[in-house]
């Protein structure tokens, strides 16, 4: 019997689980293959819908479900913590010492936030005046401290790239905008936009299209600001420490954000256990792979998809069902004896939320930046790189999709893991 064991079942381990079971069903039934999957949370929670929950348009019951539903019956489900991995031995070891030995192995456990990597963000102010939506916890106690918030400074900062959904921390700005526009305190309130990248938009065609958006909305842009450490004031400490300020963002060559309310996007790392195969991952313990075949740099019968892959693309949802449909192929090519497919393009789109019922679409691959013109056909009816209802209703509608067809596997008509360029004006401008 050939064992395949998935390592993490969030997005991408749950799409590549469902997709596999599927197509090797009829090995699955006659005993020859089995799957498993391990994840310790027995919960799964549909990270897009954490960006809503601050501004109270959605809340956790609408974005978690418990996992084993969201699994074929055919794949085999541990609810365990992983501690370590042995690529030699073709074995990873489970919290309470049981060794799972596997022919195949696939890296699918995402990315974890390391906010104690950032000196002082865990301090006084963490989770009163400093505060992140990449968690569940997080997302609701920055709803509470919106709901208290009468003016001041708001900083928005994604500390260090690699992140989860890149255009997050952007959407949040535009939302907040929206927001304080909608209780009648926009006038209260200043909001700073602070980056580690030379931009809100760091691709030129993207850039040129979209960016006076900030400026429209009145979001001021700090760009190429290297987070150092954060700096709060204790409850009780004098008003006037830190400018009179709740705390102060500061970069590593010193510039100073004074904010009263920060919303920080803290460092992301691979899984903590990735470390313990040495070769196998990145200094971020991200997994090296090549980025075509999704094949562990490490070993040829280990590989990785989703946010846990280091493929120089976004880690967002889109990319791991994408990734999976390439995945898909891989694993039964290497069963079989046969050569890779090295056909993952690094296609990638996501809505970007920009306050007041609208969002844009962008949509990109490793060679070709977000462009103008409609998707996902040639004829629409989305538009590409414009604000739009439409986007926004497509946002809104995704969460369906999500649980109703990306989870399960099933693929999007129209829509494939190969960008297309039909509809989108190719432009001589890019870089």
């Amino acid at each position: 019997m050939r064992h395949i064991l998935i390592l993490g079942a969030g997005t991408a381990g749950t799409v590549i689980a469902n997709r596999l079971s599927r197509r090797l069903r009829s090995q699955l039934r006659a005993g020859r293959v089995n799957i498993t999957i391990v994840d310790p949370d027995p919960v799964h929670l549909y990270q897009p819908g954490l960006l809503f929950i601050p501004f109270g348009e959605s809340f956790r019951e609408r974005i978690t479900k418990d996992r084993r539903p969201t699994l074929d019956r055919d794949v085999r489900y541990v609810a365990s913590a992983i501690t370590a991995m042995d690529p030699d031995s073709d074995t990873v070891t489970l919290a309470d010492g049981t060794r799972l030995s596997y022919d195949l192995c696939i890296v699918a456990t995402g990315a974890r936030l390391v906010p104690e990597e950032t000196e002082g963000m865990t301090g006084p102010g963490w989770r009163e005046s400093v505060h992140e939506f990449y968690s569940l916890e997080g997302a609701e106690r920055l709803g509470y401290a919106l709901d208290c918030f009468v003016g001041g400074r708001v900083v928005v900062n994604v500390v260090e790239m690699p992140i989860k959904c890149p255009v997050a921390p952007l959407e949040f700005a535009f939302l907040a905008d929206a927001y304080f526009t909608n209780c009648g305190i926009r006038d209260k309130v200043e909001i700073v936009y602070a980056t580690p990248l030379d931009g809100a938009f760091t691709k030129p065609v993207a850039a040129k299209s979209l960016g006076h958006l900030l400026e429209e909305k009145g979001i001021l842009l700090e760009t190429e600001f290297n987070t150092g450490r954060i700096e709060t004031r204790a409850a009780g400490a004098p008003a006037d420490e830190l400018d009179g300020r709740a705390g102060a963002l500061v970069s590593w060559d010193e510039r100073r954000i004074p904010f009263d309310l920060l919303v920080t996007v803290p460092v992301h790392k691979g899984a903590a256990f990735i470390a313990t195969a040495a070769g196998l991952g990145d200094a971020m313990d991200f997994v090296m792979v090549n980025p075509r075949t999704l094949q562990s740099q490490r070993k040829p019968n280990i590989f990785a998809l989703g946010d846990a892959a280091n493929c120089p693309t976004s880690k967002a949802g889109s990319v791991a069902h994408f990734q999976a449909e390439v995945l898909e192929e891989n694993v039964v090519r290497m069963l079989e004896g046969r050569a890779l497919d090295a056909g993952f393009d690094g296609h990638a789109n996501c809505f970007i939320e920009t306050g007041h019922r609208k969002a844009l679409l962008i949509d990109f691959n490793y060679d070709t930046e977000p462009l103008p013109g409609m998707f996902p056909y040639a004829w629409g009816p989305v538009p590409l790189l414009k604000e739009s209802r439409l986007n926004h209703l497509g946002k809104l509608a995704f969460r369906h999709a999500y649980w109703n067809r990306l989870l399960p596997g099933r693929d999007f008509p129209g829509i494939d893991a190969k960008m297309k360029r039909s509809g989108k004006r190719m432009l001589q401008t890019q870089d």
